[in-house]
């Protein structure tokens, strides 16, 4: 293989390996970068923010950085919305709750034992 040093010049794909990570020049499937970022998805700190972005300008309340299993984040998730009177849902690892309930949440998750911080503005 003839790797070129010029900088607007680089691997993307090759047959042998498939897709070539752009950062760390790796496979994607054995690429190293990808899994520096999952370990600081669960820190130990739940975090608590109001999105509306993508969602035609209804407010959601998001909590995310729980380390709970797909279930502890189901019966979390039932928890809360009925705690704040709203829908919601779990999606990614992450639980949306209709309406700005950040204050409810914050208070809720520290009764539940969690280190949590707030955001969102």
């Amino acid at each position: 293989m003839n790797r070129n040093s010029d900088s607007n010049t680089r691997l993307v794909y090759t047959s042998e390996e498939g897709r070539i990570c752009p950062k760390c020049g790796n496979p994607v499937k054995s690429c190293i970068c990808h899994k520096k970022k999952g370990a600081s998805v669960f820190d130990g700190i739940a975090r608590v923010s109001r999105e509306t972005k993508g969602r035609k300008g209804k407010e959601v309340t998001l909590i995310s950085g729980l380390p709970l299993d797909a279930n502890g984040l189901k019966q979390m998730g039932r928890r809360l919305k009925s705690k704040c009177g709203s829908g919601g849902t779990i999606k990614n690892g992450v639980i949306e709750i209709q309406g700005d309930h950040r204050d409810v949440v914050v208070e809720e998750l520290k009764k539940a034992g969690f280190t949590v911080k707030r955001g969102g503005g």
